[in-house]
């Protein structure tokens, strides 16, 4: 806002210009400056002269039976991301991509087989915001209430971009929404976990375990081999003790993958550190044999292990699976 307020000084007008500017941008998603209709027309055209306003476009919308809105979003320089809005009685949630492809090679998503294209900008990932807020009003009648950061790509891999899009999310001069309303998922980046916590950031952690054995851990996630166990165990004890936040596991079971009394066992201690809770999470098939969901009473032991401990556990039912909007799903199928 600054520099719009600068710009605007520097032509000789007056300094809130910049923030009339900026709330057309952030808070209302203008894309046009045609739009800003308290401007003169003089203004708009020296806008016009200076800047562009590089847009996203909801190139193609699909709708899940249980309402679930999965989104084809097509940048300025015509590459797609895909975003969606998955509805429940209570809340509307934004799962937000934050990367063109993805980073890293998890096993078992449909993501990690794109390549990574480009990181996001920050204007990119709050257009999605407010492209899904739009559809929340328009198909179920109530404001976005929750935005999840599980969408393409790694969030910590694209850092700086995403914490200035959270910025501007949560700034009253953006959207104004809480950032306890935000959760931030990532594979487990270890810096990246304790520079945010240094950073005293204030939306929520979840983590992408799905295994605390080491060996299985780094099958199912390559990547992982650079960032063990004992690496990620301490940078979130470290998150824990700066923010006092706890996080949540997100953690899918597979049918001979970690579906054993060993890999409860293992999950168990991997959650006595530091309070945290255990999101037990549907799988969605990819068209790759080698994960098959494990069987219900799997499901059933690691919940009474899990709470026979005293950890919080939830199971998380996929919705959108028939648009492949689901976790995991995400693959930008609408370019094929």
């Amino acid at each position: 806002m600054t520099a719009l307020s600068d710009f605007f000084i520097a032509q000789g007008d007056q300094s809130f210009r910049g923030k009339q500017v900026y709330e057309w941008l952030w808070k209302k998603g203008a894309h046009r400056f045609e739009d800003m209709t308290n401007l003169s027309k003089d203004t708009r055209a020296l806008l016009e002269e200076h800047f562009v306003i590089n847009h996203i476009h909801v190139d193609a919308m699909q709708k899940s039976k249980d309402g679930t809105i999965k989104n084809a979003i097509k940048l300025h320089d015509g590459l797609i991301v895909e975003s969606v809005l998955i509805p429940t009685s209570k809340r509307t949630t934004a799962c937000v991509s934050s990367q063109v492809g993805c980073s890293l090679n998890c096993t078992f998503c449909a993501t990690a087989k794109l390549k990574r294209m480009r990181n996001l900008q920050a204007d990119e990932i709050v257009d999605q915001v407010v492209a899904i807020d739009r559809q929340s009003r328009l198909y179920h009648q109530k404001p976005l209430t929750n935005i999840v950061f599980m969408g393409m790509g790694e969030p910590l891999m694209n850092y700086p971009q995403v914490l200035a899009a959270i910025d501007k999310i949560t700034s009253p001069e953006g959207l104004g929404m809480s950032p306890r309303r935000i959760t931030l998922s990532t594979s487990g980046i270890p810096k990246m976990i304790k520079k945010m916590a240094d950073e005293g950031v204030k939306f929520k952690l979840a983590v992408s375990l799905h295994s605390a054995v080491e060996e299985t851990r780094k099958k199912i996630m390559p990547f992982t081999e650079h960032f063990p166990l004992t690496d990620l165990r301490e940078a979130l004890e470290y998150w824990y003790a700066k923010t006092k936040s706890r996080m949540t596991y997100e953690y899918v079971v597979w049918k001979g993958v970690n579906d054993q009394q060993a890999d409860i066992d293992a999950l168990v201690e991997f959650c006595r550190f530091a309070p945290s809770k255990v999101n037990l999470i549907e799988y969605n098939a990819i068209g790759d044999d080698a994960f098959r969901q494990a069987a219900p009473e799997v499901i059933e032991r690691y919940i009474q292990v899990l709470e026979r401990h005293g950890i919080t556990v939830t199971v998380r039912r996929s919705r959108g699976k028939d648009i492949d909007a689901a976790c995991g799903q995400l693959a930008n199928k609408s370019q094929a």
